[in-house]
């Protein structure tokens, strides 16, 4: 092989963008309200930290969270699969933007209060919970079923690179132009992501759709509870994430090294290392056993967090973060292709919802822990404690998963039923 091929092996592989118009409109409108997104990730805590000096405030923004992230995230599954996805894609990008504009007002005014910014995150958490099944399960229609793992890779870039160049132009806007700014150039980027994604063709509901009802979501449930590979993914990212997700701290880790202006190198490093990933990610289309990569990705993530957790020079913890990002990465590209390549269509919606509390639930109760752990130890402490434990825990989970360690998607029987289906041109069956 020569040195050329070796370098196409590696770089993304771009047959779904060439492929379908309707992906590329989906991803770059991702891409722009993904840049926007990470400026108010980065403003929100770094306001409720000057406005209330607490490490247990940041934290409790993940709180807020969490509810409305499992209602609506099953809700939105149901929503999915029962209403056109683009519609409902474009009616909570505006209703986003509608939050966004909250935001804006309160910080603009001469005494910006704390609990607009709790109730912005809660109504934000329900309107993106509803929004990211639709999305997820929109993108197996628009692209074929063997381009489905470079789709999940080109997803990851389209996050990667937003999740670099926000937070890294959010320090800057925050620090010198003020909150107001990084807001307003957020809701400038939904007004941009909705008139993209209106011109996509229309996704109605699939022929076996059934009304959102409790017992459609049970229905969900009891798939995924009887698909232990499936169930094996969601577990330990839940585990990664709640005992070794840091950002909740980040603001007074920066304050420990005595480096305030890198706090958005700081929230730029873990989308960095996914970053690198996802432009070097040719390599895993040649990987067969998932499962495996998924759970040595998240020991790998909470190796990573400990270090950052006992580094204290401000270039090795931006060096450990970035490393976190890369095994986050690998580990989202490998849970991906599992979910795409073995969910009926039927059941697409309702599992991603599913899924959508898996990877987010995780961040939500680590920034809850983190904060809180911070509050009872110390920063550091939260920081490798967690990381360690996080260790441990997926160590413990992979050997009781015996199915999510023996999966192959040459020869899974769900993965097997699906590329036949799609081949065959009809949808596969439960």
């Amino acid at each position: 092989m020569t040195s050329s091929s070796r370098l196409r092996a590696l770089l993304p592989d771009l047959a779904p963008w060439r492929a379908s118009a309707d992906f590329r409109r989906l991803w770059v409108a991702g891409l722009v309200t993904n840049f926007g997104s990470f400026l108010t990730f980065v403003a929100l805590p770094v306001q409720m930290k000057v406005l209330t000096g607490s490490a247990v405030a940041v934290g409790a923004i993940g709180a807020v969270e969490l509810v409305p992230l499992v209602v609506f995230g099953l809700y939105g599954g149901e929503l999915a699969d029962a209403l056109d996805k683009r519609k409902l894609i474009v009616y909570t990008e505006a209703g986003q933007g509608v939050l966004c504009a909250g935001l804006l007002v309160n910080a603009v005014t001469p005494n910006p209060a704390v609990w607009p910014l709790y109730v912005v995150a809660a109504l934000s958490a329900a309107l993106g919970a509803v929004q990211r099944p639709a999305m997820d399960s929109l993108t197996p229609r628009i692209v074929a079923h063997e381009h489905l793992p470079a789709a999940g890779a080109l997803n990851s870039l389209q996050w990667t690179v937003s999740g670099v160049a926000g937070p890294a132009f959010a320090g800057v806007v925050v620090a010198y132009a003020g909150l107001g700014w990084a807001y307003a150039a957020d809701l400038a980027t939904f007004v941009v992501s909705v008139a993209l994604i209106v011109g996509i063709a229309a996704s109605p509901a699939s022929h076996g759709a059934t009304k959102p009802s409790l017992r459609s979501v049970a229905e969900g449930a009891r798939y995924a509870w009887s698909r232990k590979e499936l169930l094996g993914t969601y577990v330990i990212d839940l585990a990664a994430m709640f005992f070794a997700m840091p950002l909740a701290v980040l603001p007074f880790l920066a304050d420990e090294l005595d480096a305030e202006w890198s706090l958005g190198l700081m929230y730029a490093t873990v989308p960095a290392g996914s970053l690198l990933v996802s432009l070097t990610g040719g390599w895993t289309s040649r990987i067969h056993r998932h499962g495996r990569m998924v759970a040595l990705a998240a020991v790998c993530w909470g190796l990573a967090m400990a270090g950052a957790g006992v580094a204290h020079n401000l270039w090795l913890v931006l060096l450990f973060l970035m490393l976190g990002g890369c095994c986050d990465m690998v580990s989202g590209i490998f849970r991906a292709a599992i979910w795409n390549q073995t969910i009926p269509d039927e059941l697409r919606g309702r599992l991603a919802g599913i899924e959508l509390l898996s990877y987010s639930v995780g961040p939500q109760l680590g920034q809850v822990r983190a904060g809180g752990m911070a509050a009872w130890t110390s920063v550091r402490t939260s920081v490798w404690a967690g990381g360690v434990i996080c260790v441990g825990a997926v160590g413990a989970l992979a050997l009781c998963l015996p199915k999510l360690m023996a999966y192959d998607v040459r020869t899974n029987e769900h993965a097997v039923r699906s590329r036949s289906a799609r081949e065959g041109g009809a949808p596969a069956s439960v």
